[in-house]
């Protein structure tokens, strides 16, 4: 498996992503109706555009298993392709992001449980909480953080 961080943002990269995005969210976000699945959708290529930092680990070239978009010490995004859970693909990125970018903190929805483990067994614990998510959505967000990551600052 090879760790890439990403220059350029190409319209194939983007949909590859995007695919990746649904494929993941539709096997661990039981929590959204089909209706928020598809109207997140609908942002997510922004946000992959707009996310400082894209990093992607791929089993082969041109063949995403995950993806991760940092700022700065914060993971805004993580997926892995259902196919590649359980291989290793979402620990390799979050040890890159530790290493290279100091990541130290994530927000995580509450309902997603098997994230929340991730997490926890990636040595994050819970520091706060949101009853809703960024847009809004009525979805709590767990705020984690590594110890001894910088007080103040809620992952995103």
């Amino acid at each position: 498996m090879t760790i890439t961080e990403i220059r350029e943002r190409t319209p194939a990269l983007t949909e590859a992503l995007l695919a990746l995005w649904e494929r993941s969210v539709r096997a661990t976000h039981a929590f959204l109706s089909e209706e928020e699945i598809l109207r997140i959708r609908e942002y997510v290529p922004e946000a992959l555009a707009q996310v400082p930092c894209l990093v992607i680990a791929e089993t082969a070239p041109n063949r995403p298993a995950a993806f991760m978009g940092l700022d700065g010490g914060s993971l805004e995004m993580l997926f892995v392709d259902p196919d590649n859970r359980g291989q290793g693909a979402g620990g390799r990125l979050i040890r890159w992001g530790m290493e290279r970018y100091g990541l130290d903190r994530v927000a995580v929805n509450e309902q997603n449980p098997q994230a929340v483990g991730f997490y926890e067994h990636m040595g994050f614990q819970v520091c706060g909480r949101t009853e809703r998510d960024e847009q809004g959505g009525p979805y709590p967000l767990l705020h984690m953080r590594l110890p001894g990551a910088r007080a103040g600052e809620e992952g995103t």
